[in-house]
């Protein structure tokens, strides 16, 4: 790449995380309902005709930022998890339990969410109203919850895990989100993996969004003590003798 063509992908990249920066500001101050594209150019001192070089429309831009949130929250997930791998690696102390690297994954993405609100809002949120959000935005969101699956799959392809119940009313639903999302896993642990996925990130929203107000004061513990509670509903425990 010549040094002209090397300083012009800097500047668009600049530019680029400027127009996001300024997008997100507006997102924490109006909501996400509002974000404008005028008046992000307007903030930057940019003419409308030229931030449309960079995102076309505001979904455009709506959607680099829901993958750069997805992409953070699910960064940060990971590097939790490996950092925990690496430590029992270092000190010799053999394989950690599944429950262990479970409730530490959710609790890096709680820490994530209190640490950036208005982006968790984005993704977890309420649907913004005229923007459906394109497959793009897929792998970035499918972060986190292939982590947990690989947390289940590392469980019961070793130790093994206590198959959790399935009535037979849900069994059909439990064997199309299986060979959907883990065709490895019996359908049972499928659906109890998307129940308590869905079960920790709403109990971060009824954090984040105020739901705990003057109903859960030692908040960090309580949710330490729920995703184990959802873990064990998975089945990462002794498989029963």
């Amino acid at each position: 790449m010549s040094t002209a063509r090397g300083a012009r992908a800097r500047a668009r990249e600049e530019v680029t995380a400027a127009i996001k920066d300024e997008a997100r500001r507006q997102l924490a101050a109006e909501g996400a309902a509002k974000l404008s594209l005028r008046a992000v150019a307007r903030e930057l001192g940019m003419v409308s005709s030229a931030l449309y070089r960079y995102f076309p429309s505001r979904d455009d831009l709506l959607t680099a930022l829901i993958i750069d949130a997805y992409d953070s929250v699910g960064e940060a997930a990971e590097r939790a998890d490996a950092a925990l791998l690496e430590e029992a690696a270092k000190s010799g102390a053999g394989a950690i339990a599944p429950v262990r690297r479970w409730v530490t994954v959710g609790e890096a993405v709680r820490a994530w969410a209190l640490a950036h609100p208005h982006e968790y809002a984005l993704i977890f949120g309420s649907p913004v109203p005229g923007y459906t959000a394109p497959m793009t935005t897929v792998p970035a969101a499918s972060r986190v919850g292939l982590l947990f699956v690989g947390i289940v799959r590392d469980a019961y392809q070793g130790r093994g895990i206590a198959e959790p119940p399935l009535s037979e009313e849900l069994r059909p639903e439990a064997e199309r989100l299986g060979a959907h999302l883990a065709p490895d896993l019996p359908p049972a642990v499928v659906a109890a993996l998307v129940a308590a996925w869905a079960q920790l990130f709403g109990l971060i929203g009824f954090e984040l969004f105020g739901q705990f107000n003057r109903v859960v004061e030692d908040r960090s513990t309580f949710f330490t003590h729920a995703a184990t509670q959802l873990a064990h509903g998975v089945g990462l425990v002794l498989p029963r003798a």
